[in-house]
């Protein structure tokens, strides 16, 4: 009996530290890095490289994340939404979660910088930085604007995989960067939307809390607009070609007709629904990216 309650336990803390990682917003981060390593190449990413790279900025986001959860532990246990999460439910402690993240995030910058290159690992240092740092700490609590540009950090990844292959930053790895950092504010708009009291109960900024639903609205709406502008600029700059212009146009346009629904005939289902399309979206944008990018 003590020998399966300490395997009950030991699997408890293993779930626990696997949810402080946040493994659905790491795949994300893990899948626009390793598109922007296989666009950075017309050949094939060596697969040592591509797996050292990969490992590295996937710990480092893990890590990040992890601080995220120790800074926001009081927040979270306020919201709906996170309430769930280790530390607010007390499955695991401070302490522990800290020493967790300095281990997955000095193996992770270790990895880079032994495998990868130094300019990788630098970037990805800044990038946990940004997030864990001056996005959760100093953005998120003290404006509204604060996903607007703590979005810098979030929109790294595919500049860390670019460098990753290439060993530097060009203009193309920047069009990767501006896509994400354009999409940013109206992905996160809408979750906040149809999370308002959560927010407010919370004591954050978000812009529904400061200046209301209507004005969030349209806000979400504006910046899908530039969000679809953006991504036609890789076709602009021939970085890529019909296929992906058509994906693009076709995608985009349905993200438009979400956002301006959100502002002619808005329901919190609505928000929802266009705020799970909007991760569809990028992955879909950047898988059409990527299949361009070997057909040409």
């Amino acid at each position: 009996m003590a020998t399966q309650a300490v395997l009950v336990s030991s699997a408890r803390s293993v779930r626990a530290f696997y949810a402080l990682a946040k493994p659905r917003v790491v795949s994300l981060i893990v899948f626009t890095a390793v598109i922007g390593m296989l666009l950075a190449t017309p050949v094939m990413v060596p697969p040592g490289l591509l797996l050292a790279a990969t490992a590295g900025i996937a710990l480092v986001a893990g890590a990040a994340a992890a601080v995220n959860c120790v800074i926001e532990q009081r927040i979270d246990a306020l919201m709906q939404r996170t309430r769930w999460r280790p530390l607010p439910r007390g499955e695991i402690g401070t302490l522990q979660t800290l020493a967790f993240a300095g281990l997955v995030g000095g193996l992770g910058l270790w990895i880079l910088v032994h495998w990868v290159n130094a300019l990788t690992m630098w970037l990805t240092l800044a990038t946990f930085v940004g997030y864990a740092v001056i996005y959760t700490v100093v953005l998120k609590p003290a404006t509204p604007q604060n996903i607007v540009i703590g979005g810098a950090s979030g929109a790294m990844p595919p500049v860390l995989g670019w460098t990753a292959v290439t060993g530097e930053v060009t203009l193309d790895a920047m069009l990767l960067f501006l896509i994400i950092f354009a999409w940013t504010p109206p992905h996160f708009w809408s979750l906040a939307l149809y999370r308002t009291e959560d927010y407010a109960r919370a004591g954050l900024p978000m812009l529904p809390v400061t200046h209301g639903k209507e004005y969030t609205r349209l806000q979400v709406l504006l910046y899908t607009l530039i969000v679809f502008a953006v991504s036609l600029l890789p076709f602009a700059v021939r970085m890529s070609g019909w296929l992906y212009l058509a994906a693009a146009v076709a995608l985009g346009g349905i993200y438009l007709v979400y956002s301006a629904r959100i502002v002619l005939a808005y329901s919190d289902r609505l928000a929802q629904r266009a705020f799970r399309y909007s991760i569809v979206y990028l992955a879909a944008l950047f898988a059409a990216l990527l299949v361009d990018h070997y057909l040409i």
